[in-house]
């Protein structure tokens, strides 16, 4: 085999496996998720017009969220181009973004409660946040290593 007929099938076996069937089937568990946890918010929401203005507001946010987490999961499901990890990066990138502001809440929350024991509930945020942190890191690296993999394939294509 030359170089260029190997590098094809290199790069033919990675747009095979890259989003593979337990891929996929993340994304499905992910979009039912998603779609039961925004169903159940909007339901209550709707159904209970007195709660007060700040709880309209989180059943917005978990709304939006859950609408955000939808579109992903739908997007890297029915999209029929290679994702090369984009879709990784991107759902780092919501995780990190949607903790930090479940972190931030929930140390406003401590903080305007006046009781230092309440800082027991920033455990959970933090350790989402810190697991979000680190699947963006992962991610990341899966798509420079990608990315690098590519650009010697094409290197090796144009000699």
């Amino acid at each position: 085999m030359n170089t260029q007929t190997e590098s094809m099938a290199m790069v033919q076996k990675l747009a095979r496996g890259e989003l593979s069937v337990k891929a996929r089937l993340g994304y499905v568990v992910l979009l039912l998720a998603a779609v039961g946890m925004t169903v159940l918010v909007l339901t209550l929401w709707l159904t209970e017009p007195g709660v007060p203005a700040r709880a309209q507001v989180a059943f917005g946010v978990m709304s939006l969220i859950g609408i955000s987490w939808i579109g992903l999961s739908t997007w890297a499901l029915t999209t029929t181009r290679i994702l090369a990890a984009k879709d990784r990066v991107i759902a780092g990138w919501m995780a990190v973004s949607f903790t930090s502001l479940f972190l931030l809440v929930a140390g406003m929350a401590v903080v305007l409660s006046g009781k230092t024991g309440s800082a027991g509930g920033l455990i959970v945020p933090v350790l989402m946040w810190l697991a979000a942190l680190r699947a963006l890191k992962k991610a990341r690296l899966k798509y420079a290593e990608l990315a690098a993999r590519r650009a010697e394939l094409e290197r090796q294509l144009a000699e």
